[in-house]
């Protein structure tokens, strides 16, 4: 199939299969303002500090490449890029969680903070809300 899928419920009114209009835009737009900004920071960190707090930077670039893989797969349409959306944004879901509470319980296990350290307080708890934003756009444009 090509890149232009449409959802066999929406054919009838000619309404396309696709994440990436209306609300979808603007979400794509912050998922990639954190790619942005999570590659920069972990690019920094490892370069830099790598050494005084290794997981806390490996975080980061785990984060990095969640940020990077949810903002594609939102952006494209079809089936396949769907379910790659929603394992990227659960996965962030869950890591924005585990970490969180994590450096919130035991904040010598993060010496230095990561993007989803304290649940994305350092970002304005956008790190915790994205996701949650993410799932229920995804829910709303589920294909068939």
């Amino acid at each position: 199939m090509t890149g232009t899928e449409t959802n066999p419920a929406n054919r009838q009114s000619g309404q396309k299969d696709t994440r990436n209009t209306g609300p979808g835009r603007l979400l794509i737009a912050v998922y990639a303002v954190f790619a942005l900004s999570a590659t920069a920071r972990a690019g920094y960190q490892i370069a830099t500090k790598f050494a005084e707090a290794p997981l806390a930077h490996i975080l980061s670039a785990f984060a990095a490449v969640v940020y990077i893989v949810a903002t594609i797969s939102l952006a494209k349409p079809g089936r396949t890029w769907f379910k790659v959306s929603l394992a990227a944004v659960l996965t962030e879901l869950v890591g924005v969680l585990v970490v969180g509470a994590i450096s919130l319980f035991d904040p010598v296990a993060f010496p230095h903070d990561t993007v989803w350290s304290l649940f994305g307080r350092g970002y304005g708890f956008v790190p915790l809300v994205l996701p949650i934003l993410g799932l229920l756009w995804l829910n709303k444009r589920r294909p068939s």
